[in-house]
């Protein structure tokens, strides 16, 4: 189920796919995972699953 979900861009009148192209950074905690993706248009989107 989860790998069924995506990343949008979440700026104003963007909501773009966030896919891996997009993917700058993953950081790896006891508390999870935390993604951040910078979009075409500029915005950077965080995202945090926890284990």
């Amino acid at each position: 189920m989860l790998e069924n979900l995506t990343s949008t861009c979440e700026a104003a009148g963007c909501e773009r796919s966030l896919d891996d192209d997009a993917l700058m950074l993953t950081l790896r905690t006891e508390a999870g995972e935390r993604r951040a993706y910078e979009c075409a248009c500029g915005a950077v989107t965080v995202t945090v699953a926890r284990s």
